[in-house]
């Protein structure tokens, strides 16, 4: 346990280093300030209130959980083990008296660590602007909605960096593994559309799981079939993952 924890916080100082943690948080920052420059624009331009400051987190979630969120996610992922494959500085980390699930799981974890961080920094920054240009408009019930549907979607964009790290494992070089991340992001897209009626099995389309939580009639049943889906995936992912970087050669 000591040699985990050891190895995770380790994986936590090379990620506080990383200059893509200011870049995520930036751009974090800009997804933020223009959803609130568009809501004000439309409210002083044709004189329509578009959302409330507990309903603003919501669409900026809409939109962040497709976009900034998965992306720098996949960079993380890509930093966590192509990055270290490629520099070769792996080998210095596996020297550590740590197994390699370890090592694995430290930096599984660092990910997931990262996914939860940007959720609760982008939620804080709506929120504030939120109550900045709508204060009157805040409920107890509406914060709850909110803080909901940001933790549920932690959950969905977590199983699919598993994909990311099952890739960094199975391709060399931090570029493939962007590229076929990409098209596998875009690809799993399209057969959602394609096939509507299937589209709840593929891991990109419960990215608005939080829906289910917070419409006006909650469906367990469906909530409840999703959450195995993504267990189910998750485990698998995982377990692939971890054996193809307990067989790699450093």
């Amino acid at each position: 346990m000591a040699g985990f924890k050891a190895a995770f916080c380790n994986e936590m100082f090379k990620l506080a280093k990383k200059k893509k943690m200011m870049a995520a948080a930036a751009l974090s920052i800009v997804v933020v300030l223009a959803g609130q420059v568009a809501v004000t624009a439309v409210k002083h331009g044709l004189g329509l209130r578009v959302v409330g400051s507990t309903e603003f987190p919501l669409v900026v979630l809409s939109v962040f959980a497709y976009t900034i969120l998965p992306l720098f996610a996949t960079f993380v992922a890509i930093d966590m083990f192509s990055g270290e494959f490629s520099s070769n500085t792996m080998k210095l980390t596996l020297t550590r008296p740590v197994s390699r699930f370890g090592v694995f799981s430290a930096k599984v974890l660092n990910v997931a660590v990262f996914i939860a961080g940007n959720l609760l920094f982008v939620m804080m920054l709506s929120f504030l602007a939120g109550l900045a240009f709508n204060p009157s408009t805040l409920s107890p019930l509406g914060i709850a909605r909110v803080v909901m549907s940001y933790a549920a979607t932690f959950f969905p964009v977590f199983v699919f960096s598993l994909l990311v790290v099952l890739l960094c494992n199975v391709l060399r070089g931090g570029t493939s593994v962007f590229f076929a991340s990409v098209l596998v992001f875009v690809g799993l897209n399209f057969l959602g559309v394609v096939f509507a009626p299937y589209s709840s099995l593929l891991i990109t389309s419960m990215f608005d799981w939080y829906k289910l939580w917070i419409s006006e009639t909650v469906q367990l049943s469906k909530i409840f079939r999703q959450l195995l889906i993504m267990s189910g995936c998750g485990i698998m992912l995982f377990t692939a993952g971890y054996a193809l970087f307990e067989r790699k050669d450093i």
